[in-house]
């Protein structure tokens, strides 16, 4: 086997006594550095090189360290000012990943560079740590930028979607006027012209029950 396979095995047994003392001490080193920084090096050089890192010039890795646990209502004194069934504040779900959320920093942080992907390199009791690599080379593709606003980086939607129907939904609420009992979502769409609109899933409405629909993840029509 070669270097990067004994590596990839180590990181497979994160409970091994030197992985979590390894941990441990990596932890309490990225506490001390700022949230958002860049690394000198991968720390998992063969997951990064998986995810697009080559060391070149062009190539660089930041580490960004994000706030573990659900997202707060940002609400003044936990004043909502609408119905009781929209009062809660504290246990919200986000429904995207701290992943994809790390990768939005750090694109922000990092206007003219491109983020490739991340990979997680720690956690402890408060925060996780991830590095995302950014090309700066000009044969990145320029279709391809700000992918992590795309949530095409990593994987936007983890587990916090469980027991809810994926659903399509088009500008406003045009789509629930025109689908039947007879056609299914893709006909409909393809009928009715509406090809090339980005489509995002949502929680299964009352208005839907009952109607034939085809299960879709977020795609585009082509």
């Amino acid at each position: 086997m070669g270097a990067y396979k004994y590596i990839q095995e180590l990181w497979r047994k994160k409970q091994s006594d030197v992985m979590r003392f390894l941990l441990r001490v990596r932890c309490w080193q990225y506490r001390q550095l700022s949230a958002l920084h860049r690394a000198p090096r991968p720390t998992r050089p063969d997951k990064a090189r998986r995810l697009g890192y080559k060391a070149k010039q062009g190539y660089v890795i930041y580490r960004i360290r994000v706030r573990r646990g659900g997202r707060k209502r940002p609400v003044p004194k936990g004043a909502t000012y609408g119905k009781p069934v929209n009062h809660g504040v504290n246990q919200l779900k986000f429904a995207r990943s701290l992943q994809s959320v790390a990768e939005e920093r750090a694109g922000r942080h990092c206007g003219a560079l491109r983020v490739l992907n991340s990979y997680w390199v720690g956690e402890d009791s408060t925060y996780k740590f991830f590095e995302v690599p950014h090309p700066r080379i000009n044969q990145v593709n320029k279709e391809e930028k700000q992918n992590e606003f795309k949530l095409v980086a990593a994987r936007p939607e983890e587990g916090n979607t469980s027991g809810q129907l994926d659903i399509i939904n088009v500008i406003g609420q045009q789509l629930f006027c025109l689908c039947d009992n007879n056609t299914t979502a893709w006909e409909t769409l393809t009928k009715e012209g509406l090809k090339g609109i980005h489509l995002r899933f949502y929680p299964e409405p009352s208005c839907m029950l009952g109607q034939d629909f085809v299960r879709f993840r977020s795609t585009v029509l082509m």
